[in-house]
């Protein structure tokens, strides 16, 4: 960028030659520590030479591919922001409806059992949380690193109804019955190109692949998960958009019933669930 002063429109021209416009636009927003919309308003504002020069750093970190949410240290999901780092899978859109299927399970005003396995961030477990403040939340994962930063998520967000427990999906449950179990597991296989893609190379790898198939984390949790959900309870998986008569196979063999899939804003398979008799 030219060493002469630059408003805030001249400085997301030129960064929009290198990255994606929106891309751009949080990120300068991030480094002036300025609501998105106000870089509008502020159109012809001038950033200092250390903003700028910060600027110019974050854009050259997006330009290689590194994804804005680790940049930022921030995503947004459900009705609050999470912190994210390296550690944890960057939560999508998509994972709403995990969410949403969980919460029509789980009526208003009760105080139920729910575990939300492989946490990551938090987002599944602090959504549920933040809607159904009468619900006992446990949200586990193998790692220690992920669940400081969900933990760090609730105190921020002053959830106090979820507890967090180190171990790999059921194991951390010990003996506990819930009356709803969800997970966003990893379900892409192993040797998938898209691994080496985009923003999944800065994601965890243990996050993101499972197995030849993908489908390895899935029939793990399936079949461990049946023995700790209450009868009449409810398992909800969410899965690729092209393994969904695979993951319902993978639940009826585990003896789940009424095993049905959901599909996302896109009318794409994403969430596959079963009740336990």
């Amino acid at each position: 960028m030219p060493d002469t002063p630059l408003d805030v429109r001249a400085l997301l021209g030129l960064a929009r030659m290198r990255i994606d416009p929106a891309d751009s636009e949080l990120l300068l927003a991030h480094v002036l520590e300025r609501p998105r919309s106000w870089l509008f308003a502020h159109a012809d504002a001038t950033p200092s030479g250390d903003e700028r020069e910060r600027f110019e750093d974050v854009v050259a970190r997006r330009a290689r591919g590194e994804p804005v949410a680790y940049i930022t240290g921030l995503r947004g999901f459900w009705s609050f922001d999470l912190a994210v780092t390296p550690a944890t899978l960057i939560p999508r859109p998509e994972t709403e409806l995990l969410v949403e299927l969980a919460l029509a399970r789980l009526p208003d005003g009760t105080a139920l059992d729910v575990a939300d396995l492989g946490t990551g961030s938090g987002a599944v477990a602090l959504a549920i949380a933040s809607e159904r403040p009468e619900a006992r939340v446990i949200a586990t994962d193998a790692s220690a690193a992920a669940l400081e930063v969900a933990r760090s998520n609730a105190n921020r967000l002053r959830l106090t109804n979820v507890r967090f427990a180190l171990g790999d999906w059921c194991t951390p449950l010990a003996d506990a019955r819930f009356d709803v179990i969800v997970s966003n597991p990893p379900y892409i296989a192993e040797h998938d190109r898209h691994l080496v893609e985009g923003d999944l190379r800065y994601e965890p790898p243990s996050a993101l692949a499972s197995g030849a198939d993908g489908l390895d984390a899935i029939r793990t949790i399936a079949r461990d998960a049946f023995g700790r959900t209450r009868p009449g309870g409810w398992l909800l998986l969410e899965h690729g958009f092209d393994q969904g008569a695979a993951v319902r196979a993978v639940l009826q063999e585990a003896g789940w019933c009424d095993v049905e899939t959901a599909r996302d804003l896109e009318h794409r398979d994403r969430v596959t669930f079963g009740r336990r008799n």
